[in-house]
């Protein structure tokens, strides 16, 4: 089973994209990011056409999840708990069946952080309900794929110029510890299981030249719980979509699960 995730900042923008990723990648379950729209909004049957289910939980111009599954929802739920005065569209959990059991998948889309104090604080907050919410799920012990837009670079391996990040709040020292908190309840990061390299990236902004210069970070992830980590086979990053047309300025990231469909 192939599950990705891609934040692909404006559904609307980039289907074509979509579409010709879909075809070449073929993956099972998607998790999508910045679709920046509300769900009556979304493109639903363009994408139900191509052999998805979809859930969204949208927001108008800003923020907003979705997710594409070839295999039919049993329960979908939008919102991260902790927190029922937060109104952003930023998380999305699912459950599947499979031939071994139930799959959770969340697709989200964690806070940037910068612009000020309020808005760095609602990041960790933000951060600790994530991680309040995994170590409830963990207890279930099922297998569980965490997907999205981080925002956070996890190590200075992690960007081509990490001192260009220092103050950052992707890069700042309370975001990274967070992340390693969340790590440390049990969770292995896809792409660093398969690979030690430095110049893994996700993301690279329009400015400057970045990506011709790959100037680039990783901040989008998939994170495993043991039990989808036991089934682990390959993980990987569509560096190419970001070459492609009208592109997103973050790339797909994928992970192949030894897990069979119904």
């Amino acid at each position: 089973m192939r599950i990705a995730t891609w934040n692909v900042n404006s559904i609307r923008q980039r289907m074509d994209s979509l579409q010709a990723w879909l075809a070449d990648r073929a993956p099972d379950i998607v998790c999508l990011q910045e679709i920046k729209c509300t769900d009556d909004a979304f493109p639903r049957e363009a994408l139900e056409g191509l052999g998805y289910n979809v859930a969204v939980h949208g927001q108008k111009t800003f923020n907003g999840v979705a997710l594409l599954s070839k295999l039919p929802f049993d329960e979908v739920a939008p919102g991260l708990m902790g927190d029922d005065g937060d109104v952003q569209a930023r998380f999305l959990e699912a459950v599947v069946s499979t031939k071994t059991g139930a799959l959770r998948v969340v697709s989200l889309y964690l806070p940037n952080g910068n612009g000020g104090e309020d808005k760095y604080a609602y990041k960790l907050n933000w951060m600790d309900r994530l991680a309040k919410f995994s170590d409830e799920r963990l207890k279930l012990e099922e297998p569980l794929v965490l997907a999205g837009d981080f925002n956070v670079i996890p190590t200075p391996l992690d960007a081509k110029r990490p001192e260009a990040w220092v103050n950052d709040a992707l890069f700042l020292r309370p975001t990274r510890e967070k992340f390693r908190a969340l790590i440390n309840l049990g969770l292995t990061d896809a792409i660093r299981a398969v690979s030690d390299a430095g110049d893994l990236y996700t993301f690279w902004d329009y400015q400057a030249g970045a990506f011709a210069k790959n100037d680039g970070i990783r901040i989008d992830h998939l994170l495993l719980s043991p039990q989808a980590a036991d089934k682990l086979m390959d993980a990987g990053i569509d560096r190419q979509v970001r070459g492609w047309d009208k592109p997103s300025d973050h790339v797909p990231v994928f992970v192949d699960l030894d897990i069979a469909g119904r």
